[in-house]
């Protein structure tokens, strides 16, 4: 007989002692010229992430523009004093850089992303951008072109058709947010590069502005490298422009766009609550999150799972404003889609899970699941610098503590199941909730009618 062979295995890995984990602490310096700029080294991380925030908010905009600060945005990296557009998009690629920009309310956000090793020429360039965009007409128009032609791709998108309709619902009219964030056809097509460069010098300027810097700054003078980049950038000095309230209109009501011949329709069910500032958050975040946080959440279970009505269905909250005298808000939503027939009994059923969860409550085993989802993986989500430099950024533009994030973890740990839960009921109540429905009128007008979650309009999708 043939002797078998034998086979040596190397000793099966074990796991290591887990270490301390903490979100990173900044440290905060100020430039002569009044930026303020919070740093922090992260020893192995060759790619810096550096952002810049404007206090160039859309309520700043004038009256009639709406879309000028995301073309000011669009056109800080479309040439300088020094570089024609073409030549300041190649002086980036060579040296291994990424530079975007966008507007939201809060204001103006540069993003740089470079090669520790060419930090300085990275640098250099965002200050070059922020010191003296060149704001060319040709540049501008092209820009203005280019946001036309994507408003009607946006209006085609049933989310993005969705979201525009319930700001229009949720905000008064006269308010900002009532309106799209990057504007509208008739107000962008108004806007040249005299309306940018306006737009410019009154609300950018270093003394209003911050500055992060995240990654491995080993063996970097960042404080006279930054005096002799971004400190060269000058401008009045100026006041933090006030923070207005933020007011909506949550009274039950489902509005149709309709979309004949829709196979889909596209559900947003939203409210605005509270913001980071306000001590319910740790527990609105976990109440969130097992309510439609991830494919194990409650509302995937039913709508998903059980039904098939969906694909998938999230709920969450994302600030819109935020002030340290508790006027921001947070806009607290559930969105997805679902087949044109179940369109009913998917809102039905939806509504059926709001209803128990407040007769009910969560159970502890979803709550120590969303805990380990949020906490457990913080830090695989922050291994990147610009993951970190993001949220520092946040915390910037919504006025909370250097801390703040790292006092989150720690609040969603502590947070209990009961408070979990209350802070979710209150979060989603089932009779203040403005419903759109992006699909086809004519199939899910009269099934939507019959739940009785609200009054139902129809409106056209143009």
């Amino acid at each position: 007989m043939t002797e078998l062979a034998t086979m040596d295995f190397h000793p099966q890995p074990r796991a290591g002692e887990a270490k301390p984990w903490a979100f990173p602490a900044p440290e905060r310096t100020a430039l002569a010229n009044g930026l303020t700029v919070l740093h922090c080294h992260r020893p192995g991380q060759q790619v810096v992430a550096v952002e810049i925030l404007l206090d160039a908010p859309l309520d700043a905009e004038p009256a009639g523009l709406d879309g000028v600060a995301t073309i000011t945005a669009r056109a800080f990296s479309e040439g300088t004093d020094k570089h024609s557009a073409e030549e300041f998009a190649a002086e980036l690629e060579r040296c291994g850089a990424t530079l975007d920009a966008h507007a939201d309310h809060p204001g103006v956000r540069l993003s740089l992303e470079v090669p520790a090793s060419r930090l300085p020429k990275g640098l250099g360039l965002l200050a070059d951008a922020l010191r003296a965009p060149a704001f060319a007409d040709s540049e501008v128009e092209r820009l203005v072109r280019n946001r036309l032609d994507e408003i009607p791709h946006e209006l085609a998108n049933p989310s993005r058709r969705a979201a525009k309709e319930l700001s229009k619902e949720l905000f008064p009219a006269t308010a900002r947010m009532s309106r799209p964030r990057q504007g509208t056809a008739e107000t962008v097509e108004k806007i040249d590069s005299a309306a940018v460069r306006a737009f410019y010098e009154k609300h950018v300027r270093p003394a209003t502005a911050t500055a992060v810097v995240v990654g491995d700054l080993t063996g970097v003078d960042l404080e006279a490298l930054l005096g002799d980049t971004l400190g060269a950038w000058t401008g009045s000095s100026a006041q933090p422009r006030p923070v207005p309230p933020v007011t909506a209109d949550d009274a039950g009501r489902v509005v149709i766009v309709d979309r004949p011949g829709a196979v889909q329709t596209q559900l947003l069910i939203g409210r605005i609550g509270a913001d980071r500032h306000d001590r319910v958050w740790p527990a609105q975040v976990l109440g969130t999150y097992c309510l439609g946080g991830t494919l194990t959440s409650r509302l995937d279970r039913v709508l998903r799972e059980e039904k098939g009505y969906t694909y998938g269905v999230r709920a969450f909250g994302q600030v819109l404003r935020s002030a340290p005298d508790g006027s921001g808000a947070a806009m607290l939503a559930i969105s997805g889609s679902v087949d044109t027939p179940n369109t009913g009994p998917a809102l039905d059923d939806l509504w059926k899970v709001l209803r128990t969860l407040a007769a009910e409550g969560l159970t502890d085993a979803e709550r120590d699941v969303a805990v380990q989802n949020l906490v457990g993986v913080a830090p695989l989500k922050f291994e990147t610098a610009a993951a970190v430099a993001g949220t520092l950024a946040d915390q910037v533009e919504q006025h909370l503590p250097d801390d703040f994030q790292a006092t989150l973890y720690r609040q969603l740990a502590a947070t209990g199941t009961v408070e979990a839960t209350a802070a979710a009921v209150n979060a989603f109540p089932v009779d203040r909730l403005v419903t759109v429905l992006v699909g086809d009128a004519a199939q899910i007008k009269e099934p939507v009618e019959a739940l009785g979650i609200g009054e139902v309009k129809v409106v056209s999708a143009e």
